[in-house]
């Protein structure tokens, strides 16, 4: 029995003994199990710290665990397992085959790891920037596009091939497409700019030249806003970040000069009350700090002066009310004083002795 068990053990197979074989398919077993219990062991764990936090890094760490494909960890088991046979040639491909899995794994962590955060980033700002989550959204695409085309030439490179050539060839391609499609990528790197540096997100009221109006959309070619007057403009992205662009919902407060005249009749007291009169009436609106008012200068038709006070809030309707206050409190006050508002006038003196002296036939004539 022993005699028959022991040719049976030395049986060779491919150049292998059946102990060798037995050795291998055990190792190729434990490894396999080994490396499965140690990543689903790993995943648990950080998913269920990920829980306890409100950072993203453990979220991306249990995200990319959890995308470990089997296939990996059986490639990596037979090539472990693999180092109890003589194998000759096949062992190089055993190294291209794990070569080629670790590759693709790696991409495929990459891959579920700028997934995640795109899903992160999106749920965090949906509401706060919808204009930059279709921004990210698009340029997530360009980033799995260069984690996978990086992972093909590793793999071309590794397997023995020259990719000098296939360098050279994406290089003259991508100048090529980068000149034909240059203003397209030169809008998608300006909105991801402004994505990045908010100039201006998503409600903000914006001037931009001589144009104006609520920022509705941030796209990855175009920003469109909506006008007071309705319409919608449209703005090539590298085109709004070469202007100067007002925004006035950062605005914390509103500086507000404004200027009135009184006529050439109103005697100098008159005049000397108004500043501390206007003072007075800026003072007593609700959420304004008055500043100055002067005695400007002497105008056509009237006696000019002006006034700057500042409104603590940047929404238009309130400044608007605040200067209508000012306006009738100004009538009121004026009209209890005596004081009269300029309007355009012109005065013309007729000097009646010299007219009385031109001759008498020039005066017929």
């Amino acid at each position: 029995m022993t005699v028959w068990l022991d040719k049976i053990y030395h049986i060779e197979i491919a150049g292998n003994g059946l102990d060798h074989w037995i050795y291998a398919l055990g190792t190729i077993f434990v490894l396999f199990l080994s490396l499965k219990l140690l990543f689903g062991v790993l995943k648990r764990r950080i998913s269920s710290l990920s829980k306890r936090t409100s950072t993203i890094a453990d979220d991306l760490l249990a995200s990319a665990l959890e995308s470990t494909k089997s296939f990996v960890l059986f490639t990596a088991a037979v090539w472990g397992g693999a180092r109890f046979l003589d194998s000759g040639e096949f062992d190089t491909y055993l190294d291209f085959a794990l070569l080629i899995a670790v590759v693709l794994q790696a991409a495929i962590w990459a891959n579920r790891m700028v997934s995640t955060y795109i899903t992160f980033y999106t749920d965090a700002r949906r509401d706060e920037n919808p204009g930059a989550v279709s921004v990210v959204q698009g340029v997530s695409f360009l980033v799995r596009l260069i984690i996978w085309s990086v992972a093909l030439l590793l793999v071309v490179d590794n397997l023995g091939y020259d990719v000098t050539a296939l360098f050279a060839g994406l290089g003259i391609g991508g100048i090529a497409v980068a000149l034909a499609l240059q203003n397209i990528l030169g809008d998608l790197f300006a909105s991801l700019s402004i994505v990045l540096d908010k100039p201006f997100v998503i409600g903000d009221f914006i001037i931009v030249g001589d144009l104006m109006g609520v920022v509705e959309k941030i796209g990855l070619k175009t920003t469109r806003l909506r006008s007071l007057s309705g319409e919608q403009l449209i703005f090539s992205n590298t085109d709004l970040l070469s202007s100067r662009v007002r925004n006035y919902k950062r605005m914390q407060e509103r500086r507000v000069p404004f200027e009135f005249g009184v006529i050439y009749q109103t005697t100098p007291d008159q005049l000397e009350a108004i500043p501390a009169m206007v003072k007075s009436i800026v003072e007593s609106v609700e959420g304004l700090r008055f500043d100055r008012a002067h005695f400007k200068s002497f105008g056509a038709s009237s006696y000019d002066f002006e006034v700057v006070y500042y409104i603590n809030t940047p929404d238009f309707n309130a400044y608007m009310d605040a200067q209508q206050k000012i306006n009738l409190a100004l009538c009121r006050q004026f009209a209890e004083r005596g004081i009269d508002f300029a309007y355009p006038t012109r005065t013309i003196f007729i000097n009646r002795e010299e007219e009385a002296n031109i001759p008498g036939e020039m005066a017929e004539q």
